[in-house]
């Protein structure tokens, strides 16, 4: 039918002949074909399909496959609702996979999205091709153009339609976890803010939704107690954490929320199943639904290949050439078991997966030659499973003390936390889902504290606990020698530090965000409390960068040291924001005016604090974020600083000018013009000239007396009439912010008492959502604000080796 077309034109012709009722020119990432109804509302838009396209008569197998990695590679469900549908065609066919076929591949574990089509001898490759091809033969429906003209529309109509006459779509076992997904989204916040007992329980999210479809078909029936009865038997059949007393007060909650408008314009998208439908979806979800967090809850992050090599090589370098005869091998998170790859001695080499196929992969790569054994291979939940589950052979390993101290636990563990970025920034609630489900979590809370948010730290725990005097060698980050969240945990984890190297985070496969992770060796028969490890630094391309030292046991922190020099809010010229201790927190710390935000301490700044303010400043912006500094801790500095006046000034300088001083001039009065009327040949007098009289009159030390606005202004007695010592680094950035501050001041309808922070707005603007631009039209501003940032950068390298001088950092 469609012959001798381009790709594109192929596409054009598929469109408007089959899918001419639907949507088709949505774009989401590198997906080659869409297709989306023709919803009314609002809310977040489901697919229908997603598909890949070639001319000819293309096999369809790599075209799938080609499909399923690019989806692999490039998407994240937290974010986005799957399709109905997987599809792909060519000139003569098209074919289409319900997704919950094949969806479980997208929640593997350590699975090595990089691959491609020319890694045919991959066991990703070949799992792939093998699940495509049991979906073509089992689960698929191909159709020819031609002579299945009337087959394939009757599908799409049956499939894609929703109803004849709506815009409704029939919940069925190919769209439920799209639903689901949808769901999840919008209505599970709606229940979970409404309805405080669900806060107050476990219930699985997905065991809600199965109740909330439960209840749309209860009030639309007449015969409530025989549905009641017959869906709380199939739920204590099926051991759903949810009993009649959760439905009945779940229906109580949901039939008072029914009337919010988000609840009312989701549910009118979809015709719910019939009840025997429901019945048959609740018996075995787990094929059909998978949770949103889901991929993180289980996962290690696929462990690449130089990396796998390098941490055998150091494994070597530790127990000797032979070790892989003389130890031992417990891989208690082995996903696929790549971390195993290399390893040479099956009859010593155990394997354990929480999901039953990573086993049946790893049991098939054995038959292709895989170093294991069949019967050391096998499922177990290593945070919930009593160790009795064990085959005998590594129980009589565990039960020996002499055995155990010959067991390497060699592990990529699950990085997951219950604290996310959308926590951080308050559109989110703590992911207490993730750990609260682990049986070892209740045990463990109270002795490691926070740190048992963290997965990869209750697989620790749990290997001390319950395996004394093992080899611990993971993966890991590295929170637990210096995260604020870990002093606890360092109290109980007590073993001797061997040796390790650390990593940029993102050779990780699927791990974002710039951190190191790193491999790391214990001895847990010898108890010794983490003070400081050294770890060998390799890049990217395994390139040895030297070493790193990271410290158990800090002095204070710099949010300690900065909080104790708090003063009144009275006469306040402007408030320091802060958070955390450690790099990642770098955005967070800015200068400004008005109240609080979330998760944020303030100071308020004065005349006798200004300086210990403009140090903090410094000390946390001069410096820039990497891979290799993101958790290093801010301390408590030596007292060497305070008799360093060109440090202080020179913190000062940056500090003015800096992009993180966000001071605004309010009712015409600005405490932050650091120049003179005369020097900014400013057309008018300014309304308060505070900056200008403290840096002409800064003590040669710093100020013990109290210090207000008002001796200040009036007074020039508690000072000693020396001006303010600045490097020539900080002269260069004042003269830079001296020549802006002329060519605002040489601009019409300006404000006189414009702070550095107003200058910008001027010149750049603000966008709809009242967000200052980026840049800005005007040449003659763009040459200053770039020469005026270059000088802050010169200046920031001049104050670094200073931060470590007097230890507000350590090497």
């Amino acid at each position: 039918m469609h012959k001798n077309h381009s790709v594109q034109e192929l596409k054009y012709k598929v469109a408007t002949h089959w899918f001419n009722n639907y949507i088709t020119t949505n774009k989401i990432n590198k997906i080659s074909f869409i297709v989306s109804p023709k919803q009314k509302n609002n809310l977040q838009q489901s697919s229908l399909l997603w598909a890949n396209a070639k001319t000819g008569n293309a096999n369809l197998v790599p075209l799938f496959l080609q499909l399923i990695l690019t989806i692999g590679k490039t998407l994240n469900f937290n974010n986005l609702v799957p399709p109905t549908f997987l599809g792909a065609f060519n000139n003569n066919t098209i074919a289409f996979i319900p997704f919950n076929k094949i969806q479980n591949i997208f929640y593997k574990n350590d699975f090595n999205w990089k691959v491609t089509l020319k890694n045919n001898n991959t066991k990703e490759f070949i799992y792939l091709k093998t699940l495509i091809e049991a979906a073509l033969k089992n689960d698929t429906l191909i159709f020819n153009y031609t002579e299945d003209n009337a087959l394939l529309k009757n599908f799409i109509y049956n499939n894609f339609t929703t109803l004849a006459n709506t815009n409704k779509i029939i919940i069925t076992k190919n769209n439920l976890n799209t639903v689901y997904l949808n769901w999840l989204n919008i209505i599970h916040p709606i229940i979970t803010i409404n309805i405080p007992y669900i806060n107050q329980t476990n219930i699985p999210a997905s065991n809600i939704f199965f109740a909330n479809l439960y209840i749309l078909l209860v009030n639309q029936a007449n015969n409530n107690n025989t549905l009641l009865n017959s869906f709380i038997n199939v739920l204590k059949k099926q051991d759903y954490n949810i009993t009649n007393q959760n439905i009945l007060k779940i229906q109580a909650n949901i039939n008072n929320i029914k009337k919010n408008e988000s609840y009312i314009s989701f549910w009118q998208q979809y015709i719910p199943p019939s009840f025997s439908t429901l019945l048959n979806l609740v018996i075995n979800p787990k094929e059909i639904i998978l949770p949103q967090d889901n991929r993180e809850r289980k996962g290690a992050f696929f462990t690449p290949a130089i990396w796998v090599k390098q941490s055998q090589q150091y494994l070597t370098n530790y127990l000797g050439a032979n070790w892989q005869n003389q130890y031992y091998i417990w891989d208690c998170a082995a996903g696929t078991g790549n971390l195993l790859a290399g390893l040479t001695n099956k009859n010593n080499i155990y394997a354990s997966t929480i999901d039953h196929q990573d086993v049946t992969i790893m049991q098939q790569s054995i038959t292709k030659g895989a170093n294991l054994l069949k019967n050391h291979v096998f499922q177990f939940d290593f945070l919930n499973d009593d160790f009795t589950k064990l085959p005998q052979t590594l129980q009589a390993i565990i039960n020996n003390k002499e055995k155990r101290k010959k067991l390497i636990i060699y592990i990529n563990p699950p990085y997951a936390e219950a604290t996310t970025t959308k926590t951080t920034k308050n559109t989110g609630n703590n992911k207490t889902g993730l750990v609260t489900q682990f049986k070892v979590n209740t045990y463990f809370k109270p002795i490691i504290g926070n740190a048992a948010n963290e997965i990869f730290a209750l697989f620790m725990a749990n290997i001390y606990h319950k395996i004394p005097g093992c080899i611990l060698a993971q993966f890991s980050t590295l929170k637990f020698i210096n995260g604020s969240n870990f002093k606890k945990f360092k109290t109980y984890f007590l073993a001797k530090y061997i040796g390790g190297f650390i990593v940029p985070a993102e050779t990780f496969d699927n791990v974002k965000g710039k951190f190191p992770i790193a491999f790391t060796i214990w001895d847990t028969a010898t108890a010794q409390t983490i003070k400081i490890i050294a770890t060998t630094i390799f890049n990217k391309n395994e390139n040895h960068l030297g070493i790193k030292n990271f410290y158990g046991a800090l002095p204070n922190s710099i949010n300690k040291w900065i909080t104790s020099k708090q003063n009144s809010p009275q006469n306040c010229i402007g408030t320091l924001f802060y958070r955390g201790n450690d790099f990642q927190n770098q955005n967070f710390i800015y200068i400004g005016t008005g109240s609080t935000k979330a998760h944020d301490s303030e100071l308020y700044i004065t005349a006798s604090n200004l300086m210990y303010a403009a140090v903090y400043f410094a000390v946390r912006h001069c410096i820039t974020a990497t891979w290799l500094n993101d958790r290093d801790q801010f301390c408590t500095p030596n007292n060497a600083w305070e008799k360093d006046i060109v440090f202080q000034n020179n913190c000062l300088a940056f500090t003015l000018f800096h992009g993180q001083n966000k001071i605004s001039c309010i009712n015409n009065l600005n405490h932050w013009i650091p120049f003179t009327e005369k020097e900014i040949h400013a057309k008018a007098k300014f309304t308060n000239n505070f900056m200008t009289n403290f840096i002409k009159n800064q003590l040669i030390t710093m100020p013990q007396t109290p210090i207000t606005l008002i001796t200040l202004q009036k007074t020039t007695a508690l000072y000693h009439k020396k001006p303010s010592v600045f490097s020539l680094e900080a002269e260069a950035v004042m003269d830079a912010g001296r020549s802006l501050f002329t060519y605002y001041h040489a601009q019409n309808n300006i404000n006189i008492n414009a702070s550095f922070y107003d200058i910008k707005a001027h010149f750049q603007g603000r966008n709809n959502k009242g967000r200052m631009n980026p840049k800005s039209n005007d040449k003659e501003y763009t040459l200053l604000i770039t020469a005026l940032r270059n000088k802050i950068n010169i200046l920031g390298s001049i104050i670094t080796p200073k931060i470590y001088a007097y230890q507000f950092l350590k090497t």
